[in-house]
């Protein structure tokens, strides 16, 4: 029996409320909780002292008083409102993607391929998402076709993974529950390459209203008539929480014209290098531990990672100071879901389909119809300029995609990515990027622990 299927995008906002353990706490709204600590930030009171003129049965007053006091600045004012909650239902995988791109800053979690409807009545409707009238029939068609392949090989590696148990590598005192979970993980994650990136899932995220403002001006400036529409009904539900702060929410002319650039330049590269053939892996790695002369970094590698008991321990300032780009040429968007989840830095892709990427055990050439049918539609999309060129793409496609941050924080993610019951291509990625790593900074070599992602 398939999972419910969401017919539409909904938007939620999730209000907290404390629990019973903080009934002798002052109450606060976020915008009470963001003036109040504004009015403490240029007083010498004490919070107690501004919270007794606080007229907690009338607390929009005492906002609109405080903040007039104090003369906020909306971007610092808005980090003050704590974490404000917004599930979205219903949006495509792309929209969720993007959102994650967008907010750096925020916690957030999203349906996983192993747990959504994999079946052409979870898309959305064409009209949704732009897609061209003409172009319709022949967009579902493709998209039809996929979860069908998606189907296929499931069932065909579900039954691989049953008949030869060695191929999914179980611990040895796996119990039965557990092994037949692992079991299918195999099937599942070797399938979903055939995934429409136009799927339905599901996404919640918790930000400041700082964040939220600028995630939905983002989403307001994009060409895809579904990230506006999810501004405006993102927009909707927080401004009951963060009326004032939400103000600032409007696409806005660099907003836009930087929208414009990226598409234009994803249009470009899309039809230079669009491809249904597989990719061969490229990683590419750049360390730089430049310091200023008056404030040199002296503490060596072995000292900022020694003394860890695993990847959440403290490192030191040798490895929180050094700068770390890594790029692959030919990310999946399988992964790039999951890698472009990493909040530290800037990740970037011009999301294009360079390649097409399956995995050893499914053969190409069982499915050279459909992958040749699904890149002609995507090249007429990009041909005529249209953003819901994205929502033609499957989760097979590969992309070049880049992230700057620092080496504390790649090395976290290349043991958490390489670690145990990571997905076996992603953790391929980031053994590369880490080797790669390694040979420009061999002293943390004995320090860095890469996994072997089993079992998945």
């Amino acid at each position: 029996m398939l999972p419910h299927l969401v017919p539409i995008m909904k938007v939620t906002g999730l209000a907290l409320v404390p629990p019973p353990s903080a009934a002798d706490l002052p109450k606060v709204t976020p915008e009470l909780l963001a003036s109040v600590l504004a009015r403490y930030s240029r007083s010498n009171e004490g919070i107690a002292a501004i919270l007794a003129k606080v007229d907690v049965a009338n607390p929009d007053a005492s906002i609109d008083r405080i903040l007039k006091f104090v003369d906020y600045g909306h971007a610092s004012i808005g980090g003050l409102t704590g974490g404000l909650a917004v599930a979205l239902d219903g949006v495509s995988m792309w929209l969720a993607y993007k959102l994650f791109e967008i907010a750096q800053m925020a916690d957030g979690q999203e349906s996983s391929t192993r747990y959504i409807a994999m079946d052409p009545a979870n898309i959305p409707g064409a009209g949704e998402i732009g897609i061209p009238d003409d172009l319709a029939p022949r967009w579902r068609d493709v998209l039809a076709r996929a979860f069908a392949a998606y189907n296929s090989e499931y069932a065909r590696l579900d039954a691989l993974a049953a008949a030869h148990p060695e191929r999914v590598r179980l611990p040895t005192d796996a119990k039965p529950a557990v092994a037949a979970r692992i079991r299918k993980n195999y099937a599942l994650d070797r399938a979903r390459y055939f995934v429409p990136f136009a799927t339905r899932t599901n996404v919640g995220l918790v930000q400041t209203s700082r964040m939220w403002a600028q995630t939905v001006k983002h989403l307001d400036s994009l060409p895809q008539p579904e990230a506006r529409a999810a501004a405006g009904l993102v927009r909707d539900e927080l401004l009951k929480l963060s009326p004032r702060l939400m103000r600032h929410s409007y696409a806005d002319a660099s907003f836009a014209e930087q929208a414009r650039q990226e598409f234009a330049a994803s249009v470009r590269m899309g039809l230079e290098r669009l491809s249904d053939r597989p990719l061969a892996d490229q990683v590419w790695v750049n360390v730089d531990r430049a310091a200023p002369p008056w404030f040199p970094q002296a503490q060596p590698v072995p000292e900022a990672l020694r003394h860890r008991a695993n990847r959440y321990g403290q490192q030191g300032e040798a490895t929180r100071r050094m700068r770390v780009t890594f790029a692959w040429n030919n990310m999946a968007l399988a992964e790039l879901r999951d890698l472009n989840r990493h909040r530290t830095g800037n990740r970037t892709t011009p999301l294009v389909q360079s390649g097409f990427y399956l995995p050893p055990e499914i053969l190409h050439a069982a499915h050279d119809g459909l992958l040749v049918d699904q890149m002609e539609l995507t090249r007429e999309l990009l041909r005529r300029g249209s953003p819901s060129y994205v929502y033609s793409l499957l989760l097979g496609a590969q992309t070049p995609f880049e992230h700057g941050t620092h080496a504390d924080k790649f090395i976290y993610e290349a043991e958490l990515r390489t670690g145990m019951g990571a997905h076996f291509r992603y953790a391929e990625h980031l053994s590369a990027a880490l080797h790669a790593f390694l040979e420009q900074v061999p002293e943390a070599r004995e320090w860095v622990v890469e996994g072997t992602a089993e079992p998945e």
